[in-house]
């Protein structure tokens, strides 16, 4: 069994409860948390895959990590690690969030810009592009990058709409030499 799969059924059985509990955007910032430390965090990362700890120390130290979580977050991150699936947290975290990005009709988008958005920028881009993906809004993530010279290129999932003019520029090239 593959571990997108092992993390999609972890996913999908939290998701489930967030709905019926009404917790679905609450339970997603927890995950987005969640995901992040177990992204970043590598001493935490060594602790949990080392064989001689056992699981009731590795329980106590998520426990004492999340202990701001809902139970349900803390529930699930306990069974995995029980079940020794802790190296599949980030994929079901990342699969949940896609579930409830589904349910909320939201997208993550990913804006690189010279200069970074101001709040109505942000915004007037979420509503432009979120109607040209089929959903009701962006969750923005602005990226300040000086190459792109001007303009703004997007990034949906593996979706990039690329309006700088460093990307016209580069386009403008292969068109003349090809």
């Amino acid at each position: 069994m593959s571990d997108i799969t092992v993390a999609g059924r972890y996913a999908v059985a939290l998701f489930q409860i967030a709905k019926e509990q009404n917790l679905i955007n609450q339970l997603e910032e927890e995950l987005r948390i969640v995901n992040e430390v177990f992204t970043n965090d590598k001493e935490l990362l060594n602790f949990l895959a080392h064989p001689k700890m056992t699981s009731d120390a590795k329980r106590n130290l998520l426990a004492n990590a999340f202990a701001g979580l809902s139970s349900s977050v803390q529930n699930t991150l306990m069974l995995m690690v029980e079940r020794h699936r802790t190296g599949e947290v980030t994929a079901m975290a990342q699969e949940f969030i896609e579930l409830a990005n589904e349910e909320n009709s939201v997208a993550d988008a990913t804006v690189y810009t010279v200069n970074p958005l101001t709040e109505a920028e942000a915004k007037a881009v979420s509503s432009a592009f979120a109607a040209k993906i089929g959903k009701r809004n962006l969750r923005i993530t602005n990226v300040t990058d000086s190459k792109i010279i001007g303009g703004i290129k997007l990034q949906i999932g593996n979706r990039i709409y690329d309006g700088t003019i460093s990307g016209k520029l580069d386009r403008l090239s292969k068109q003349l030499l090809g």
